[in-house]
């Protein structure tokens, strides 16, 4: 794919979504963190069911560390992983609360050096709270990148350098959020739809037509 091509998709998604942002329920880069940490292997919608009432009661660390693993387990036990989830977030918190001054560092190694951080989570975080030109590859931007051959790569890291290297400037704030939200709705797994697309005519996916019905 050429760089006019991806300018032309970039700019129809930003047309489309000019102020575009993650679909989980936060009010502050704590509540961020701990919701993208409990959205592996989980939707964003069940993510935010149990992160409601949880966040009314505990919205910062030296909060959710006074409930314990048991008292986070309590309102998470609906999300997948979560006797896992429910330790890291404990773990979590406390180094925020010793380290950090109960303040979520704005630093990738000390993001990814907390427990149940990885890149991804610590690309989010810094994207979204704190406006850092990162992208973060899930899934749904994976498949986005590799099925439309905007930035095909064959790992997940792959894709990510690949992207920050062809995207411009200007859009890689909100490019992980466009890329995200056109996988989950549009260019979906098992069958994209295509007719629906607003980048349909840019897309170098050889299966569309078929792909349509």
């Amino acid at each position: 794919m050429n760089k006019e091509k991806r300018i032309e998709i970039l700019t129809r998604l930003r047309d489309d979504n000019p102020t575009p942002t993650t679909e989980l329920n936060f009010s502050n880069p704590f509540e961020l963190l701990i919701a993208v940490l409990l959205s592996a292997q989980a939707t964003d919608v069940g993510v935010n069911k149990a992160t409601g009432p949880l966040f009314a009661i505990a919205n910062n660390p030296a909060d959710m560390l006074a409930l314990g693993v048991d008292g986070v387990k309590h309102y998470i036990k609906t999300i997948g992983l979560f006797n896992t989830k429910a330790e890291n977030v404990i773990k979590t918190c406390r180094i925020l609360v010793e380290q950090y001054g109960g303040e979520v560092p704005e630093s990738r190694e000390a993001l990814e050096a907390l427990p149940g951080v990885g890149r991804k989570t610590a690309n989010v975080v810094l994207n979204t709270a704190f406006g850092w030109p990162t992208i973060a590859v899930d899934t749904h931007i994976f498949r986005v990148s590799n099925r439309t051959r905007f930035a095909p790569g064959k790992t997940v890291n792959a894709v990510e350098q690949k992207l920050l290297k062809v995207v411009p400037a200007e859009f890689k704030v909100d490019v992980h959020h466009w890329l995200i939200l056109h996988g989950r709705y549009t260019c979906i797994a098992r069958k994209p739809r295509c007719g629906s697309c607003i980048i349909e005519d840019l897309c170098e996916f050889k299966q569309k037509t078929e792909s349509e019905g």
